[in-house]
Formats: structure tokens, C-alpha cells, sequence
């Protein structure tokens, strides 16, 4: 198997048989989890190869220290006009890029295909790419929509037309707006949802926006792909995965990817900042640690209602947090804690080792996927603190359908409210208790699903399937 570090793989220069175009979404996470999947492949698969398609920045930042002789980057235009001065609006680079998108992959593919001198026999693309499904009926080609994410979000955005029109029911002809609040059942697979945890965009929001606009085409369209991956794994949602299964064509569960990965290599990067080191020196399962990615921003005023609890609580703590952002912290904070021991802030930490580590006994997150599939591997409970996106739904399930975590009381964090979740996750009491065995199992359940012949082995074997062996 190809060490997925380097890349490295000697198929003895034998010319490609195949050939696969990669769409990705250049924007958060969703490029390094495609190229994570696509590795994966090219693994499996040395006889074919895969033309990545993504924008410059986003492929560099991808491709500067890894090669591999079965994928081959190309470059499509993010639809920024040279010259072009940013307004501030609501995911305007996003609104730029979809502009372009599907004129500008139609015309890599051209390009790739010349340059290989292969016609291409599949695609496998970010799901978010609807109308890639129907470049692939153009030709007469398998489409592999990948969903990055769970399987909750990917349900909302699958029955959205469901969810508005039983909205619109439950008015009853009003003009009102749908009770943010309110928990219905109709949504299958889910015992109920609370309609302000749905994602941005199905419910509320600006429903025509260009990203609700794609997100909305995506769900009614993804009952075309011939198979939908997605980075989770069966036993977390078995409820949500037997409804998509019967719905969706090959609705594969091949993660979760953190510990595919963990599983083949080594940490890639180095601990530069001594985060183990110090967490070597605190007691099991008494450890605060906090992240939000590298998208999401507290406000000034949550950061210092975090500060303050945790000092109040006494509650050790790594946070990982960008330098600019310290300077929003309360004089002398940074100081006390770090002469006392009780606390370590640095710009960057190896989260899947810290939350690995014994010492870690919750982590504070965006609830971004991710992020909670790292937690669910290590075992340790979540405050979840959500913002966008799949974040809102992801925090739903987390508190009120796995139970094991809390959402910040309000929805953003307060130092009364930080406290009460700290004291509910990090207590000894039945709280703890609780959260603790809710996750252990599905801890163990992931790690299984991973293994050789594991539920998300098996279906990683049919997406090989799926991709090389279509005419």
C-alpha cells in the first residue's frame, strides 16, 4: 500500500488505464478531506489516475510537499476578476468561485483529458458540485458525490423540500416565520430535530443566496450519483444510514478519516510548541481543551467570558488560539495562568495527540465535523459552541442524541454559562458519568469500523469498486 505521507508508489511506470477527474470545493476543509479520500484510491488503484481540479492557492497549499505518481493537479479559476476589491459580504468568495465552477471544470476536463490522453471513465467530486452529475450522464460515466461530513447534515439537505413544505404546514397557511424552537419528527431517520439546528440555508437564512441555491440543487440531485461516500462510519447513525441507504444509490460510510490516517502513519507534523509535554504534567481527564478551527471566531467578549471561567473554575487548560486573537484576553491572564501551571495558549496544537492523551477530559469546539469525529475517536466529551454551516446540527445530535456533550447555554459562550458546562462535562457527578458511557462505546465502535474487514473497510472496498471497474 502507498505510504499516504509521501505519496510514494513504483507502479513500474506502466501507462494509466484508467482515468478519474476530482473535483474539489477550494474552500475550508473540504479540499484536504477529498485529496485524503482520492489518496486513498490512487492507493488501491496504481493502474488509474486522478486529475485533481481546484484553484491555484488552494492546489499549492495541497500539492507543496506531496506528490504522488498517480494524481495529477490541475488549476481552475476561483472567479476573483484580477484586480478585484472584497466588500465584506456573506461568503462572497464562495458566490465568486460558484459563478465559474462548471465552466471552468467542463474546460479542465478538456484539458486533462489531452494531457493524459485518456477520456476520463468517472468522477468523483465534492458533493456540493450538483451539476457535475450531469456532466457524468453526458458521458456516460459513473458520478461519486462525496459528502464530507456527517450523515445528519447530509439528511437535512437531502429531504429540504420535505422539511419546507411540513414547515409550511405547521403554519397553516400563516404568514408567520416557522418557531426556531420548535422539535418535529417528520424528518426520517431523525426521532426529531429542533428546526433552528437545521443548516443555514434549508430553513432559514437567505434561502436564495448561491450557496443555499447549490446546496438545495445538491440534495435534490444526489439521488442520481451512482455512489455517495462520506466520511463517518455506519454504527454512529444507524438510523440516518438505513434511511439514506434505501434512498441514495451506494451510500457508503468509509471514515472516519482521523483514524484511517492515525492508523497508516505517523504524526506529519511536529509538536512545536510542547503541547504534550505539558499535558504530561496535568491530571487524567481534568484538561479544558479548547479550539474552534481555523475558520471560526469567538467574539472579544466570549473570549474573555471563557478566560474567566476557566479561572474561576480552576480548570486547566490548552487552548489553541491564532496570536492576534490573544490580545481580546483581560490583563494578566496569559501571565497568572501560565506562572501557576494551570494553563498553556499556543497558535497551533496537534489535536487529534491532544485529545488522544489521558490528561484531556473535554474539549471546547466549534462542533465542526471533523473536529467531533477526532473527539468521538479519542473518547472525550464536547462543549460545543456552533456557528455555521453543519455545526448547529452536528451540536444537536452531540447533546441531545449521542449525549455526549453540551451546547453552551444561549448558544454563545457567557462566563456563567462556560462555568455550568465545565462543571457539568468536568464533575464527578452523573453528568460525567453519563457522557463518558455514551462515548466509550461509539469510541470503540469507530475504531472497529476502520479495521481490516470493518463496516467502512467493506465499503471503502465497493467505492474502489465503483470508481475502477465501470466501463
Amino acid at each position: 500500500m502507498e505510504d499516504i505521507t509521501t505519496g510514494n508508489h513504483n507502479n513500474g511506470g506502466s501507462r494509466p488505464e484508467r482515468h478519474v477527474a476530482v473535483f474539489a470545493f477550494p474552500f475550508s476543509s473540504h479540499p484536504p478531506l477529498l485529496l485524503t479520500l482520492v489518496r486513498r484510491l490512487a492507493s488501491a488503484s496504481p493502474t488509474v489516475v486522478f486529475s485533481f481540479f481546484n484553484t491555484p492557492d488552494s492546489n499549492r497549499s495541497l500539492f507543496s510537499d506531496f506528490s504522488c505518481h498517480n494524481i495529477k493537479p490541475f488549476d481552475i479559476s476561483d472567479g476573483i476578476p484580477e484586480g478585484y476589491v472584497f466588500l465584506g459580504k456573506p461568503q462572497e468568495a464562495i458566490n465568486l468561485f460558484l459563478a465559474v465552477a462548471e465552466e471552468e471544470l467542463r474546460k479542465a476536463v478538456k484539458v486533462a483529458t489531452a494531457d493524459i490522453g485518456l477520456k476520463v471513465s468517472c468522477l468523483v467530486v465534492d458533493a456540493f458540485f450538483w451539476f457535475s452529475g450531469d456532466m457524468a450522464e453526458e458521458m456516460n460515466i459513473p458520478w461519486v458525490a462525496f459528502w464530507t461530513a456527517g450523515a445528519c447534515s447530509l439528511s437535512a439537505h437531502f429531504y429540504t423540500d420535505l422539511i419546507r413544505s411540513k414547515s409550511s404546514e405547521l403554519l397553516k397557511g400563516s404568514s408567520a416565520v416557522p418557531n426556531e424552537d420548535e422539535i418535529v419528527d417528520f424528518v426520517p431517520g431523525f426521532p426529531g430535530i429542533r428546526l433552528s439546528d437545521l443548516p443555514s440555508g434549508v430553513l432559514f437564512g437567505n434561502l436564495e443566496s448561491p450557496f443555499s441555491t447549490t446546496l438545495h440543487k445538491m440534495g435534490r440531485n444526489i439521488s442520481r450519483a451512482t455512489a455517495v461516500p462520506i466520511n463517518s462510519f455506519q454504527q454512529l447513525d444507524p438510523d440516518l444510514t438505513r434511511n439514506l441507504t434505501s434512498e441514495l444509490n451506494n451510500f457508503l460510510n468509509i471514515g472516519p478519516f482521523n483514524l484511517i490516517t492515525s492508523k497508516q502513519n505517523p504524526p506529519s507534523k511536529v509538536d512545536e510548541f510542547s503541547c504534550i509535554s505539558w499535558l504530561e504534567s496535568q491530571k487524567p481527564r481534568s484538561v479544558a481543551y479548547i479550539s474552534f478551527g481555523t475558520v471560526c471566531r469567538p467574539l472579544p467578549h466570549e473570549l474573555v467570558a471563557i478566560a474567566e471561567a476557566l479561572e474561576e473554575t480552576k480548570t486547566p487548560f490548552l487552548w489553541s488560539i491564532n496570536n492576534d486573537s490573544k490580545k481580546h484576553f483581560l490583563e494578566g491572564f496569559l501571565e497568572r495562568t501560565a506562572a501557576n501551571g494551570s494553563g498553556k495558549v499556543v497558535p497551533w496544537a496537534p489535536q487529534v495527540q491532544v485529545l488522544e492523551h489521558i490528561a484531556i477530559g473535554v474539549f471546547v469546539t466549534h462542533g465542526g465535523w471533523n473536529s467531533v469525529l477526532e473527539s468521538i475517536g479519542a473518547g472525550v466529551p464536547m462543549i460545543c459552541r456552533p456557528f455555521f454551516g453543519d455545526q448547529q446540527i452536528n451540536t444537536w445530535m452531540i447533546e441531545e442524541v449521542w449525549g455526549i456533550g453540551v451546547r453552551i447555554e444561549g448558544g454563545s459562550f457567557t462566563k456563567r454559562g462556560t462555568r455550568s458546562a465545565l462543571e457539568q462535562v468536568l464533575s464527578l457527578d452523573g453528568s460525567r458519568t453519563r457522557m463518558n458511557e455514551r462515548i466509550e462505546p461509539l469510541k470503540e465502535l469507530a475504531h472497529m469500523a476502520v479495521e481490516p474487514n470493518g463496516s467502512s473497510d467493506q465499503d471503502f472496498k465497493t467505492l474502489v469498486d465503483v470508481v475502477t471497474t465501470a466501463a
